[in-house]
């Protein structure tokens, strides 16, 4: 009787507890990567007036710019408070290569961007067509999303959602 209580006692109490600290955990890490590639994504907007869907690019851009490593060194002169933008990890410490993949099941982010193609036709005042001119604009929003469904950030239809987050 007592080993049946001890399993039950493991079935019932235990391992529930251990998976709900277990989805928090990738809940919570998830949101900080995604918050981390929404923070690289501003960083890359700002240098190349648009967004990435390359996950890789956005890595590298994040440990090899210039600029981006020393906001991620500097010492803000009137606060001294850290410029770092990203978010510290549950481990402690910001990776940048925590970007490329959710936690829980090690696939990458699923990261897209918009395609806009504008087209604009001039007619004279007879009415005949005097030049077509097409503009297509790549990258100018992103939609992030967690494989594991843990959230999402942005909307590419929809420019009022660029940065939102799905948990914020």
């Amino acid at each position: 009787i007592a080993v049946l209580v001890l399993i039950l006692i493991k079935v019932a109490i235990i391992d529930p507890t251990d998976y709900i600290d277990k989805e928090k955990y990738y809940s919570e890490e998830s949101h900080l990567r995604m918050s981390n590639i929404r923070q690289a994504q501003i960083l890359w907007e700002k240098k190349n007036k648009n967004f990435t869907d390359d996950l890789s690019a956005l890595i590298n851009f994040v440990k090899n710019d210039n600029d981006v490593v020393n906001l991620i060194n500097g010492v803000d002169s009137l606060t001294n408070k850290s410029t770092n933008p990203f978010e510290i990890l549950s481990n402690g410490s910001f990776v940048p290569e925590s970007l490329m993949y959710s936690p829980k099941s090690r696939q990458a982010f699923i990261l897209k961007i918009d395609t806009t193609t504008t087209i604009d036709t001039v007619i004279n005042v007879r009415g005949q067509i005097l030049k077509v001119d097409t503009t297509i604009v790549i990258g100018s929003n992103y939609y992030l999303e967690s494989p594991d469904g843990y959230g999402t950030i942005g909307e590419v239809g929809n420019l009022k959602k660029k940065h939102s987050a799905s948990w914020e």
